[in-house]
């Protein structure tokens, strides 16, 4: 089994006749691993603790949970002692469904965001007629797990407007070594971090490796020694964006995606640090957000709100120069359905935006897409395309 041992030797016995260990490391046996499962284009975390404790985070979509449990078997575990739903977007807890009809749950730890998608009622009426331990996350809160780990609720909010803002964000530390589950917490919930303690050795980046989440100043504050990215390979969001790898190389952190090396193992015993048959990340190249190029030099052009219930979809030119968005294409992922930009400029510094359904509008800044309802309201995915149909944003 191959090992990436990292910053923290075993203690050996000392040559000093009569001399004590004053930090003896863990005894043998008294492993943590991190299982960080192969699902796509989702998110699942098993958790075994020391004391052979399982915590299950999160569980990929729908089509992830048969795989879920098999894992589950394989490892012996027919019983989980947590589970935590970070958030109720689909490639998040869809997968939790098989969970909860094939193995015992003690207690739901839930981010308590209110979703009206049929993943998510099906799940909460599943916790309830199997009687699970139903708690909802709140920031300060110590999880009581295992007795030989901290596990610290570091971000919360039930009331938040956004899903992934919703995102529970957990810190697990044993001994010396610590992890940060970051959900799809985005970087407005990371500047909120920074004056907490929220350093680890172990990241698991929030959304997928999107640039939506983090932001070099978080990496900085928590500058983990090991990143682990969960996406799909070939993922139609670009995910990871190159910004996001770039900032974690900068920050001279081992980067590990399950898109590459299938499900990851992190061990610890509370001293020293492994990943178990995994390759270090390799750059394909890709990026999802791609500069775009002019005569006056380089432009951004981001979509910078996408409001489902208003039907209100915001795009913004936050370079200096006008950009033609002529052939561009605004995608609704979840029904693939499209607008395609005809004779239209964004001036520099610039915002517009593509309405439908009832609160449509046209003129100025305001363009009419459709009379009908194009965004679902359960994790709809906006993507903007340039003229060639590279992904240049996307945004759930």
């Amino acid at each position: 089994m191959k090992k990436w041992w990292l910053l923290g030797t075993v203690l050996m016995s000392t040559v000093l006749a009569g001399c004590q260990l004053t930090n003896e490391p863990a005894e043998a046996g008294d492993t943590m691993r991190v299982h960080f499962l192969n699902v796509g284009q989702g998110d699942s975390i098993l958790i075994e603790s020391p004391t052979d404790e399982y915590m299950l985070i999160d569980g990929g979509d729908k089509g992830s949970g048969k795989e879920i449990v098999a894992y589950l078997r394989e490892q012996g575990i027919d019983t989980l002692d947590y589970v935590v739903a970070t958030h109720p977007d689909a490639d998040h807890i869809g997968g939790l469904i098989d969970v909860l009809e094939s193995v015992e749950i003690e207690q739901w730890l839930d981010s308590g965001k209110a979703h009206t998608s049929q993943t998510y009622i099906e799940m909460l009426t599943l916790i309830d007629e199997k009687e699970i331990d139903f708690t909802v996350a709140q920031t300060g809160d110590m999880v009581a797990f295992d007795e030989a780990l901290d596990v610290e609720v570091v971000y919360a909010d039930e009331q938040a407007s956004d899903n992934n803002e919703a995102s529970v964000v957990l810190k697990m530390t044993y001994g010396d070594r610590s992890f940060l589950f970051a959900g799809d917490a985005g970087i407005e919930i990371e500047k909120g971090l920074l004056s907490e303690n929220i350093q680890a050795d172990v990241l698991k980046a929030g959304h997928h490796g999107s640039n939506t989440s983090s932001s070099e100043a978080f990496i900085k504050k928590v500058d983990p020694e090991i990143t682990i990215l969960s996406y799909g390979q070939d993922n139609k969001y670009g995910h990871p964006h190159k910004e996001v790898t770039d900032i974690l190389t900068k920050q001279q952190s081992l980067i590990y995606a399950t898109a590459q090396s299938g499900t990851i193992i992190v061990e610890t015993d509370g001293v020293n640090l492994s990943v178990d048959d995994a390759d270090v990340w390799q750059s394909d190249g890709k990026a999802t957000t791609k500069p775009i190029v002019s005569a006056s030099g380089e432009q951004m052009v981001t979509i910078t709100k996408k409001d489902a219930v208003s039907e209100v979809v915001t795009i913004k030119n936050t370079g200096t120069a006008p950009v033609n968005l002529s052939g561009w294409t605004l995608v609704s992922v979840q029904g693939d359905q499209r607008f395609v930009f005809d004779d239209y400029t964004l001036d520099a510094n610039k915002s517009v935006h593509i309405t439908s359904g009832d609160n449509r509008r046209d003129g100025g800044a305001y363009i009419h897409w459709s009379g009908r309802q194009i965004w679902a309201n359960d994790g709809d995915e906006a993507q903007l395309l340039n003229a060639e149909g590279e992904i240049v944003h996307a945004i759930d």
